[in-house]
């Protein structure tokens, strides 16, 4: 007698713990203009409003405890901000009027550090209708050289660099490979996929840090053992940015 296959159970629809391992599925590359940089900041909202809890968990740990609130705050003025430019704004525009926002809106150091990235970002970008894999190389490139800069951080540090770096260098490295700089298929795709793998891997190694910088320096070794906050959640910002 055959048995009747369990049904599965309905998943919970309570916060769950985010896993930011995995990479969703990419496909050839999209034209990345004003259209595509608004959605990709629109999933970057609705992603730290859906972590928000998970990531003042993790600063209540090593800071204020508000981490997670500061950026729902944050992206919601962003989105404000943008929804007062006009449509055909290049993304250059659109990442400078962010980075603006961000260091007006976001209090502790997630908001200038952030903030100055996107600025940087869009520096890089100009007035460009349309960006390439080499410009979002450099952008992305930039955007650390610039949150270093602004937090006076290097790798090691726990911080957002951490996550930000890694991830620059491997989307550089992916589009500066030969078969990916010959023009191959989904070249943007791959390379940003290249990066969330990489910033995922640096957002992991900041659990056995002691911190070098920001509030969680004054715990001194007791703040070895823990996640970065800011490399949490720089880890989901690349992933909604990425994801289409």
């Amino acid at each position: 007698m055959k048995r009747t296959p369990r049904v599965a159970r309905a998943a919970r629809t309570d916060y769950r713990r985010p896993t930011v391992t995995a990479v969703a599925p990419l496909h050839a590359d999209p034209a990345i203009d004003g259209a595509a940089v608004r959605a990709g900041l629109r999933r970057c909202r609705m992603t730290v409003e859906r972590h928000a809890a998970y990531l003042t968990r993790l600063d209540a740990v090593l800071g204020d405890g508000d981490h997670g609130d500061n950026l729902v705050i944050g992206f919601r003025a962003v989105e404000a901000t943008l929804a007062g430019l006009p449509s055909e704004t290049p993304p250059g525009e659109l990442l400078r009027a962010v980075g603006h926002r961000l260091v007006a809106a976001v209090g502790g150091a997630s908001g200038p550090l952030y903030g100055t990235a996107f600025l940087e970002a869009g520096v890089v970008a100009g007035d460009r209708a349309e960006l390439d894999a080499q410009v979002v190389a450099s952008m992305l490139t930039a955007a650390a050289d610039g949150l270093a800069r602004r937090g006076r951080c290097a790798v090691g540090d726990k911080t957002i660099l951490d996550a930000l770096r890694p991830a620059a260098a491997a989307f550089a490295s992916e589009v500066h490979d030969p078969v990916m700089a010959s023009g191959a298929t989904g070249q943007i795709a791959r390379a940003i996929g290249a990066a969330v793998r990489a910033a995922t891997r640096g957002m992991r190694s900041t659990r056995p840090l002691v911190a070098r910088r920001g509030l969680a320096l004054r715990l001194g070794e007791r703040s070895a053992g823990h996640l970065d906050p800011g490399a949490v959640s720089c880890v989901l910002l690349l992933r909604a940015l990425g994801d289409d």
